[in-house]
């Protein structure tokens, strides 16, 4: 396990803390649990309970929904936090593609940790607003 000061230097360069300074950014460290997956791990299953808000450290994951490849993620993506805000199943599979190591905040946390991070949280749109972007020229592209 990472300390606290370990894992704000490994969340430092990742977009989504880009306008933290250091002491919040010691303050993220220490409100996120880490957790590690192993190769072919379901981290979230479709149509099931969605746990919790989860940025990838290290490692790749694929995003799987109805049995369709439809993203890679890797370091400094994040995934889970769409079912958490909505309080709903998540509508894909998260599997480790390699060994995957992630901070997890759990869903009751997240929207107090967004409120407190309305910087993280204008990432996280931005984020968001990319892929449903990305989504709609695949849809006009079919």
């Amino acid at each position: 396990m990472a300390t606290r000061d370990e894992i704000a230097d490994a969340i430092a360069g990742m977009t989504l803390f880009a306008d933290l300074a250091r002491p919040q950014l010691l303050g993220v460290a220490s409100r996120f649990e880490e957790a590690f997956f192993p190769k072919d791990a379901r981290v979230l299953r479709q149509d099931l309970t969605g746990s919790g808000f989860y940025v990838i450290l290290d490692g790749e994951a694929d995003v799987i929904a109805d049995g369709m490849k439809r993203a890679t993620l890797a370091r400094g993506d994040f995934f889970g936090e769409v079912s958490v805000l909505l309080g709903e199943p998540p509508i894909a599979d998260v599997v480790a593609t390699r060994p995957l190591r992630c901070i997890v905040l759990g869903g009751p946390a997240v929207e107090g940790f967004l409120v407190d991070h309305p910087r993280v949280m204008y990432r996280m749109l931005q984020a968001q607003a990319r892929r449903l972007r990305g989504a709609n020229q695949r849809f006009a592209a079919e």
